[in-house]
């Protein structure tokens, strides 16, 4: 998937709101040695990552031994060098990313898959929906040219002509949509259509997740190398976003708030953050991690992917994904 910085930033923008957090600053640190780690995130501070905050917050890194700094991403800090050099032990990345940067010979393995549902939707008005991939036909969607591959994926997997389609290239924004100059939007889930929420504007969104399009997205990234010699501390980190994760989903409030608190000079508004917080939910937990914990997958999921991948142009196989520290963490 195409890391837009339109589309990144969108979020992040807003009046920014302090909130009262809930869960607590200043948590008691254990007098013990302390490794220094860091993970990469892939954008700006958000609610994105706030399963992270919380871990740190809530000092559960350090209680297993972890100095854990959280280093933001951004336009000019993509997450692949931090890791392949050793400034960073992990990487928060996408599935076609780490693919990519295979083809070229990066160490990678996948360790964790944040987000079971990729994030990217159809978005329409009630009044013109698409409710599903065949609608998209004498339909003009708005969307960024180098996001085709993901349009042609979509349609291959579901026997739609993308010819039928008309491609209108446009900026990152709800505008377009609502002006009436395309009927639809190649989108996030967690962007656009919030940004419609906040501003009243009824709407609705096709999971494209929902029709075969299985890219695993938000995912844990670490060198074959760290694999190898540093299981240990791979353990503790993920652990801890295990730990934070499962919190975050008890109260995406209190974690928005957290957010907020932790980066109160990142331009967040928080009722956006709080309706992005939410819309993760069913994104990042499923039957799946229900029955074996977060950041899970199986083979038959790892094969989706591979399928969705070649589509993408991006041939990977499925040793790409190592859930021996996951294993490890969740104790199976």
């Amino acid at each position: 998937m195409t890391k837009d910085l339109n589309r990144r930033t969108f979020l992040g923008t807003g009046a920014a709101a302090l909130g009262a957090g809930t869960l607590g600053l200043g948590s008691a640190r254990p007098a013990m040695a302390q490794t220094a780690v860091s993970l990469q995130l892939s954008w700006l501070h958000s609610a994105q990552f706030a399963g992270s905050y919380i871990a740190l917050d809530r000092g559960w890194w350090a209680e297993s031994g972890l100095a854990v700094s959280l280093l933001p991403g951004g336009p000019n800090a993509p997450v692949e060098p931090p890791v392949v050099s050793g400034t960073a032990l992990v990487g928060i990345s996408a599935a076609d990313y780490t693919a990519a940067a295979v083809a070229e010979g990066a160490p990678f393995k996948i360790i964790g898959v944040a987000m079971q549902k990729n994030p990217f939707v159809i978005a329409s008005l009630p009044a013109n929906p698409v409710n599903e991939p065949a609608d998209l036909v004498g339909k003009r969607i708005g969307m960024a040219l180098a996001n085709t591959p993901v349009l042609e994926a979509l349609c291959t997997l579901n026997g739609v002509d993308i010819d039928g389609i008309d491609i209108v290239p446009t900026q990152y924004s709800a505008q377009p949509l609502l002006a009436g100059e395309v009927d639809c939007l190649l989108c996030w889930e967690t962007d656009l259509p919030v940004a419609m929420d906040m501003q009243g504007v009824e709407n609705q969104t096709m999971l494209m997740a929902d029709h075969g399009y299985a890219v695993h997205s938000q995912t844990y990234i670490a060198t074959e190398d760290s694999l190898a010699n540093r299981r240990g501390d791979l353990v503790r980190l993920m652990s801890g976003e295990v730990r934070g994760w499962e919190a975050y989903r008890a109260d995406t409030d209190a974690a928005a708030r957290l957010t907020l608190e932790m980066h109160p000079d990142a331009g967040l508004d928080l009722e956006t953050q709080k309706l992005q917080a939410a819309r993760q939910v069913p994104l990042m937990f499923s039957e799946l991690t229900d029955a074996n914990g977060f950041g899970w997958w199986t083979d038959d999921t790892v094969a989706a992917n591979v399928e969705t991948l070649g589509l993408l142009g991006r041939t990977v196989s499925p040793d790409l994904w190592d859930r021996s520290i996951l294993e490890e963490v969740h104790g199976t």
